[in-house]
């Protein structure tokens, strides 16, 4: 069957429930709205009603993602996961996570409604910790999800010294309780995500809607800077050891190496402290972040290789001492083939083109990936803006990604293992 889409209506309610749900902050000047706290207490209370309101039956688990169930074979039918997040970095924009969250509910309730029964059943989730910014985790409501939550992750603190297994307790949750919050890996059948772009290539191509092809790997690195302080007005330059310029070299030799990559990848230098700061000393020691982003691991890796052959070549040159340090690292997770077809097909039958993009930013199908194949649909937000309030998606385009789900659930069929190298079949 064909189920008949409004795409103006579908997109008018999304754009309401992204409102109502953008409301729910800890400041009231702008929206910040933390894994763990009252306001994501209230957020996900919220998500439970809407969820309820379509049709679906809400539980919650042990790391607070709520789950809206729709199971027309049955509970033990495998089932086909949506979802998103509801936290957000401080200051945010309303689309990031939201959106995914919003038109998972609005197309399974317009499956739901029209008649549709599949041979499988659906479930609506709404994770918890995506962002990462309230401890020293990320994923970790999608983790324990695909059950592969670390329970050391447990003692990380906030900037206020509560732990996770703390706020948990204080959020109403038995830490105990995480390891049955996994699924079942022979019961799932895939996990799809639709996001804003966070990104330009959309609204550069003039199309609403891109498939995603992998969700970028990233490393990031800390580098140590040293040299020598001396007086700024008494050192001539031929014998300075200014570890400021060095890392500034650096920095620019990431960039160098970034920019002549075939895979997409982008660095960034997002973090650097100099000693000892003042305006008349030669600065003696530095220490900056690098973020290294690639479609590809092995030109992330090739990437890392030469820039650490580049920076101790201009700590010599200098006469500086230079180390560095990993500190975080995610591998490439590349969207199912299938699934890619799929949601391409469904834009395809609104009347579009899907442009086919790598994610440079996280998503919780990187944890999800670890269960089940993982598929991503991008909707174009207003310049690219993410992690902004600026962040904007029209109404248009969230009612077409809506109807490009609801094209996507009602085409889709059990898969036919083989191996592990084939998804949702056409």
């Amino acid at each position: 069957m064909t189920i008949p889409v409004d795409i103006a209506a579908l997109g008018a309610r999304a754009a309401g429930m992204i409102e109502e749900l953008g409301r729910i902050s800890s400041t009231p000047d702008h929206l910040t709205r933390f894994f763990l706290t009252p306001e994501h207490r209230q957020a996900a209370d919220h998500v439970a009603r809407w969820m309820a309101a379509a049709g679906l039956t809400v539980s919650e688990d042990a790391l607070g993602t709520v789950r809206g169930h729709w199971h027309p074979a049955g509970p033990e039918a495998p089932r086909l996961l949506i979802g998103s997040h509801i936290d957000t970095v401080a200051n945010a924009g309303k689309y990031d996570g939201t959106l995914g969250v919003v038109l998972g509910i609005l197309a399974v309730e317009a499956v739901q409604k029209a008649g549709l029964t599949p041979p499988y059943g659906i479930d609506v989730l709404a994770f918890g910790d995506e962002e990462g910014t309230r401890f020293p985790t990320t994923l970790s409501s999608s983790a324990a999800c695909a059950g592969v939550f670390q329970p050391a992750s447990l003692g990380g603190l906030d900037s206020d010294g509560v732990s996770l297994a703390e706020a948990l307790v204080a959020y109403g949750k038995d830490p105990a309780a995480i390891a049955a919050a996994a699924y079942d890996p022979s019961r799932v059948i895939a996990y799809v995500e639709a996001h804003i772009e966070q990104g330009p290539v959309l609204e550069a191509e003039a199309e609403p809607l891109g498939v995603v092809t992998a969700i970028a790997g990233a490393s990031r690195l800390s580098i140590t800077v040293t040299g020598e302080a001396g007086h700024a007005g008494t050192v001539p330059m031929r014998m300075r050891r200014d570890a400021l310029l060095g890392a500034a070299e650096m920095a620019l030799a990431v960039e160098r190496i970034a920019r002549a990559d075939r895979h997409g990848m982008v660095a960034t230098v997002g973090r650097m402290h100099v000693e000892p700061g003042s305006v008349n000393v030669i600065p003696s020691r530095v220490v900056f972040t690098v973020d290294l982003r690639s479609g590809s691991d092995s030109s992330r890796r090739e990437a890392l290789t030469r820039f650490e052959r580049e920076a101790h070549r201009i700590a010599d040159d200098r006469h500086l001492g230079v180390v560095i340090s990993a500190f975080h690292e995610v591998a490439t997770v590349p969207c199912y083939r299938d699934l890619q077809l799929r949601l391409r097909n469904a834009v395809a039958d609104l009347g579009h083109r899907a442009p086919e993009l790598a994610s440079g930013a996280g998503h919780d199908g990187q944890a999800m990936s670890q269960l089940c194949p993982v598929g991503m649909l991008f909707v174009r937000c207003k310049g690219g803006i993410s992690h902004n309030p600026a962040e904007y998606a029209s109404p248009e385009d969230m009612g077409m990604a809506a109807a490009a789900l609801i094209r996507f659930i009602e085409r889709f069929q059990l898969p036919q293992r083989d191996g592990g190298t084939s998804g949702a079949q056409t």
